[in-house]
């Protein structure tokens, strides 16, 4: 009988993480490992790390030393952990360098080791060393010309390899997505949410001057379309009910296999998959909004009006040097026709405050769209040098203080209009799926306008019958800051109403 082999995957950052770590966790457990969730009943703990800013980058570095702690308490019997491995954005941006600053973790392994994920950990238990790698700047790995990219062997978590695997469905243990394309991944999942996340395609071609992201998450490539719709209708049957398609730019989906518009073709297909009950798209750049994806994205049963846009800022001045497009009145033009086509339409963004050479002006213009936008969910942040950009290399530093101070001053100004933008939703009958249910809390969901873990949430003032994953009807009744609590409809039971009916009401017209 072989070997029990045990690891936990621990995952740090976005919602794309969250994919690589399932399909790591497929890859593992075809290969005859045993998943478990908690890092001290595992022989290896897998910390799938976060490399954007300090902040994440520090809560990845304490969570591999608190792995590391685990190992010592396995010593004195009180875990089970013999390894600890760093996988992830983190891993893949620093290697070697994180590897000699950190000697408690055993192995740092980059993107191109996940493929083989299953030796590596097996060399690093049995105490063996694998090299870590030297950092590379991945844009450089895939031909520039979007068009000649899907045919490029280059490690794409979340996207499998090329060849994929021969793993037919009987072959596989329970529970784990065959690799059904040629970049369909094995993916095993780690949670028993109603709500899962779906990758449409990788890395980035725009050119932010803070950001890094590209240089280790490599130049932008989709996902085909076969290959999101199998993995959704494998989640469907897994009881999946909510899908969020997620990348670095969900707007430029398509532009390399040929058509930029594809999104709006594949939503519809989505939509049809039995067992889904909405779908979300995220990571939308405003600059590359177009007309039918508006269209499709307001009007079409079961995909929520739903937008994330990445606004970052609105004074043109700060825009510019961000190397990005648009502005105040733009920007509320662009509201203006998202909300025209669906008035209960959710918004989310994040901004930067204190970019170099930002003036009060600039604050005061932030300030002016913030004001006019009625946002239901806004992420600010300080902004800090992050090496490898261009602009840690910008004049016109703000300091530490002023930085310190705008931030706190714009995150108050997102909190008082966030409350007052829940308000607004007083009245409204809105569509929740049920997240969970217990005794203290009762049953708590989301609407169409709240993405997983950042847009608040919705409290139902009556949870008998329900449970995870049922879709229930109902009415804000009151507002907790930015969440909201809800009465389920006494009319229907709870129960949502479908078609055409529920885009009615999720659209509001």
């Amino acid at each position: 009988m072989p070997e029990r082999r045990t690891v936990a995957l621990v995952t740090l950052g976005c919602a794309r993480n969250e994919v690589d770590s399932e399909e790591l966790a497929g890859r593992l457990a075809a290969d005859g490992w045993e998943l478990v969730p908690e890092a001290a009943d595992a022989d290896v703990a897998v910390v799938n790390t976060c490399g954007f800013v300090e902040a994440a980058k520090k809560d990845s570095v304490d969570a591999l030393l608190e792995a590391n702690d685990l190992k010592t308490a396995a010593s004195e019997g009180g875990a089970r952990t013999q390894a600890v491995v760093a996988v992830g954005c983190m891993a893949e941006r620093y290697g070697k360098e994180l590897a000699a600053a950190l000697p408690e973790a055993d192995g740092v392994l980059g993107f191109d080791d996940y493929a083989d994920i299953s030796d590596r950990l097996q060399t690093i238990l049995s105490g063996g060393v694998h090299a870590s790698h030297t950092p590379r700047d991945r844009r450089k790995l895939l031909p520039i010309s979007p068009a000649e990219r899907q045919g490029a062997e280059v490690a794409l978590p979340g996207h499998g390899t090329v060849p994929a695997p021969a793993a037919a469905a009987d072959d596989l243990p329970e529970g784990i997505a065959p690799a059904s394309g040629p970049r369909a991944p094995l993916r095993r999942r780690l949670d028993d949410s109603p709500v899962a996340s779906v990758k449409l395609a990788s890395g980035c071609d725009r050119r932010c001057s803070f950001c890094a992201i590209p240089a280790f998450r490599g130049s932008f490539i989709s996902r085909r379309p076969a290959d999101v719709l199998g993995e959704t209708r494998w989640l469907a049957g897994q009881g999946v009910k909510e899908i969020m398609l997620v990348s670095e730019n969900n707007t430029s989906y398509g532009k390399d296999l040929g058509d930029i518009r594809l999104l709006e073709t594949l939503l519809p297909e989505l939509a049809e998959v039995d067992g889904i009950e909405r779908i979300r798209v995220s990571y939308l750049q405003p600059a590359e909004m177009r007309p039918g994806l508006i269209d499709v994205l307001t009007s079409t049963p079961k995909v929520a009006p739903y937008f994330d846009l990445s606004f970052q800022h609105s004074a043109p001045g700060v825009l510019r040097a961000m190397r990005r497009f648009g502005d105040t009145d733009r920007f509320l033009e662009l509201l203006g026709t998202i909300r025209s086509r669906a008035p209960q339409a959710g918004v989310r963004s994040n901004f930067i405050v204190g970019f170099p050479g930002e003036t009060e002006d600039d604050l005061a213009e932030l300030e002016r769209f913030l004001t006019g936008a009625r946002l239901d969910a806004i992420g600010v942040f300080g902004y800090s040098d992050e090496e490898g950009t261009e602009a840690a290399a910008y004049e016109g530093k703000l300091d530490e203080d002023t930085v310190a101070e705008r931030l706190a001053h714009i995150s108050r100004l997102a909190e008082e209009l966030t409350a007052q933008r829940a308000e607004e939703r007083l009245g409204e009958t809105v569509r929740v799926l049920v997240e969970s249910v217990d005794e203290e809390e009762g049953a708590v969901g989301r609407g169409a306008h709240q993405a997983p873990e950042t847009d608040g949430q919705i409290l139902l003032t009556d949870s008998r019958g329900l449970a995870p994953g049922r879709m229930v009807e109902a009415k804000v009744v009151a507002t907790e800051g930015v969440d909201l609590v809800a009465e389920p409809s006494p009319a229907l039971g709870g129960e949502a109403p479908s078609g055409a009916a529920r885009r009615t009401e999720e659209a509001g017209t």
